[in-house]
């Protein structure tokens, strides 16, 4: 037999009566997915393709107890009608191994209104740091009130047929509010000295031991130190949980980075932060526990790292949540020794949270099937009817992925791409800084292809007669789109060329990336895609380089498209560090020699600026001769991805997995 190439990941654990088959979790996260409060068959095959993949204990998203708890509009209910919802899926996960929890959780002073329609509670009435709006001190008759419906929906969940509850006391909301000096100034029992500032934590563990039995698990979130003078140290963090560990109150800590506090990105860290963020947390909880598993979480991410936090005694388990949502299974190609056949996770934010943040379920951008797994019955595709000789036209993400699956399915596929490597834009991307995470996706939709024996055609710029020479019987058009040079602007559509934009001093931000054009030293940028990451990445790659830089945009703020991926802020950070101006509602009139013509599109003032160079980050357009040349054929023909459209790289994603169950 071979040895496993993560011995102490794939060690089973005993956690309260329970033994878990290895070390890897699948945390709690909003999902969103919840119709009139209720679990879904989205829910369903969600929770179930991650415990197919060989997830040892999923955490399901969080359910407020009571009403001011509300925070989302997908929150789930908190009454008995969930139940049934709950046993279908824990039934479900339960035979495939899976240890299952459910979350509960109240953010306290930092709620939403329009969601709760409730004053905030909170333990001293502090202001919200999720909205301007203040909260509501709690009275001793309240808090009870919530003691008690933390109990209630513990008893709920396991009647739902979950294991255990894990009780959210991170990022500074209601249960670490009553922790910390910063939100807790009662005079009363429930503030003050240690024991009167974790007796609502307390009063709740108690309850649910005594309602649910001694086999039911409690766990807890929780993340680390305060950032702020008076806040709670890391020490101060260790004192609250040897405390409830010396107790038996808790039977795991779970710790996460970030808060409401300060660094909210870093609750759902992008690639902006490093790897291995949770670990150092977790080490310094498990010097504290005699009793308590400990979790880390916050970009472990890989099953390499997962080893090393194990091995190496920082934790006793690993949450890995946005690695299982691009590959739920995970660990079990960890556990049989294809690692390298894990589909990475970039950290990218953009339809995970990005998608939670906009109201939809949430998804994800190099895994389109994630949030769809009841539709597409889960991860794998089916193998093909009747296997055929595909033709893929285009190396992109649209490409690769109408490939792989195509090929997967047990087609015979042959990949042509007029360039000399894989990727397209997309391998533009990965030259941004911080984002060589895209270029390891890439790395993997080569290995995939390899093993899928898919002949891959490099700088093979095919016209109808050489595809057609090719026998094949379905195509696939996935040729993308390329810059536009006219330097177009949605606040001034009227103007169809900006005046200039034919200058030997202006480029795109394709060109720059492509390193086919070096832009003088100090350069506008025409960002007409409200910040989003080919400009704002662009912005900052030119800024790395030493160019002086500045972003001339319609946009009311800076990268504003990022906000949603929780990556705007970390990018404004890095914008002022690196020095790169920004001109915030204000466009481009005319480029004239290296004098820019700005116009303020609040006031109308107009003001003249020179530059060395403009380089362009406008919408694309699409590709699409084939398309056309194709458009009378009887031949089976699908175009996909920014061919039709120039869009994001997720609908490229997206539309090539769409097709490929299809052909």
């Amino acid at each position: 037999m071979a040895e496993q190439a993560f011995p102490h990941l794939f060690s089973p654990v005993k956690l309260r009566d329970k033994e878990l088959k290895c070390r890897i979790v699948f945390g709690a996260h909003t999902a969103n997915m919840a119709e009139d409060g209720l679990p879904t068959d989205r829910h369903f095959g969600y929770y179930r393709e991650r415990a197919r993949g060989g997830a040892a204990m999923i955490v399901v998203e969080p359910t407020p107890p009571h009403e001011t708890a509300v925070l989302t509009r997908g929150n789930l209910r908190h009454d008995d009608s969930v139940i049934p919802h709950f046993r279908r899926i824990t039934d479900e996960c339960h035979s495939h191994g899976t240890v299952m929890v459910h979350q509960i959780y109240h953010v306290g002073q930092h709620g939403d209104q329009d969601n709760s329609w409730t004053p905030y509670w909170s333990p001293s009435g502090g202001p919200s740091f999720h909205d301007p709006w203040g909260s509501h001190a709690m009275s001793e008759a309240e808090i009870e009130e919530l003691v008690a419906a933390f109990i209630e929906q513990a008893e709920r969940d396991q009647k739902g047929g979950f294991d255990g509850v894990d009780l959210f006391a991170g990022y500074n909301c209601l249960i670490d509010q009553f922790w910390s000096p910063l939100t807790n100034k009662r005079d009363d029992r429930w503030g003050g000295s240690l024991e009167n500032r974790v007796r609502f934590a307390a009063r709740i563990a108690e309850g649910i031991r005594k309602a649910c039995g001694d086999t039911f698990i409690v766990g807890m979130t929780i993340s680390g130190a305060e950032p702020y003078p008076g806040g709670l140290t890391i020490e101060d963090k260790q004192e609250i949980v040897a405390w409830l560990d010396e107790r038996g109150l808790i039977d795991y800590v779970s710790c996460g980075t970030g808060s409401y506090l300060n660094q909210f990105t870093k609750i759902v860290p992008s690639f902006h932060y490093g790897m291995m963020l949770g670990p150092p947390d977790a080490a310094a909880f498990k010097e504290v526990t005699n009793h308590a598993l400990v979790t880390a979480e916050a970009r472990v991410k890989t099953p390499a790292n997962a080893e090393a936090v194990i091995a190496e005694g920082k934790a006793d388990l690993v949450s890995i949540v946005r690695g299982q949502i691009a590959d739920p299974h995970l660990a079990n190609k960890a556990r049989d020794g294809r690692a390298e056949d894990v589909r990475p996770c970039i950290s990218c934010n953009q339809l995970c949270i990005g998608r939670r943040m906009r109201d939809y379920h949430i998804s994800c951008l190099v895994n389109p099937a994630a949030g769809r797994e009841s539709e597409w019955d889960g991860d794998k595709p089916p193998a093909a009817e009747k296997p055929r000789h595909v033709v893929v036209i285009g190396g992109g993400p649209a490409g690769l992925e109408a490939a792989r699956v195509a090929a997967e399915r047990g087609h015979r596929v042959t990949l042509a791409e007029r360039r000399d490597e894989l990727g397209g834009q997309f391998r533009l991307a990965a030259g941004q800084p911080e984002r060589g995470e895209i270029g390891g996706l890439l790395t993997w939709y080569q290995g995939q292809l390899e093993k899928l024996q898919v002949r891959v055609m490099l700088r093979a710029d095919l016209d109808v007669e050489a595809i057609r020479a090719l026998d094949p019987d379905s195509i696939v058009l996935a040729t993308g789109s390329e810059p536009d040079r006219r330097g177009f602007q949605r606040a001034f559509p009227h103007i169809e060329i900006l005046p200039g934009a034919d200058q030997d001093n202006v480029c795109t931000i394709h060109d720059v990336l492509e390193g086919e054009v070096v832009p003088g030293t100090n350069v506008l940028l025409l960002d007409d895609l409200n910040g989003w990451w080919p400009a704002s990445g662009t912005a900052l790659h030119l800024a790395e380089q030493r160019h002086m830089v500045t972003v001339v945009t319609a946009s009311e703020q800076a990268a504003a498209a990022l906000d949603l991926s929780q990556t705007g802020e970390t990018t404004r950070e890095r914008f002022m560090k690196m020095g790169v101006e920004v001109l915030t509602a204000t466009g481009l009139t005319a480029w004239e020699g290296n004098t820019a013509t700005l116009l303020n599109l609040y006031t109308g003032d107009q003001e003249t600026r020179d530059f060395d160079s403009l380089v362009l980050a406008t919408t694309n357009r699409p590709v699409n001769s084939l398309t056309a040349a194709f458009a009378e054929d009887d031949t089976d023909v699908h175009a996909i991805g920014d061919t039709v459209a120039p869009r994001t790289a997720s609908m490229a994603f997206y539309e090539a997995r769409k097709l490929a169950l299809t052909l």
